[in-house]
């Protein structure tokens, strides 16, 4: 229980420094043209968003989950125990703010 907590404190602890760190940035170079600075960081923003719900998350096992964010797509890869933790994966990412869609390819590993 107090594990939890602590994930949970560190988790927001590190999503406001993120959001400190992303607001004094100042833009000084371009990406592509068809990805704009703040997509990258509002990409950002959601990845870590991500990772700290699904840490915090009782319902998933989420040592083994990589996130990558793209236009608000979020992309999981890694390794889940069960069927149970791929689909509670997908269903804690799809209820984060700024989510638009989830691509689940966790794999279930064998046991």
């Amino acid at each position: 229980m107090k594990t939890t907590h602590l994930l949970k404190a560190a988790g927001s602890i590190a999503c406001v420094v993120f959001a400190l760190n992303v607001s004094a940035q100042t833009t000084t170079a371009s990406g592509p043209a068809d990805t704009s600075m703040g997509q990258k960081v509002d990409d950002s923003a959601i990845t870590t968003k991500v990772k700290a719900e699904l840490l915090g998350a009782k319902n998933v096992k989420s040592t083994h989950i990589h996130v990558k964010t793209v236009k608000g797509v979020v992309n999981l890869t890694g390794t889940v125990p069960s069927a149970e933790d791929k689909s509670a994966a997908e269903e804690v990412v799809a209820n984060v703010s700024g989510v638009a869609s989830v691509k689940n390819h966790l794999k279930i590993a064998a046991q």
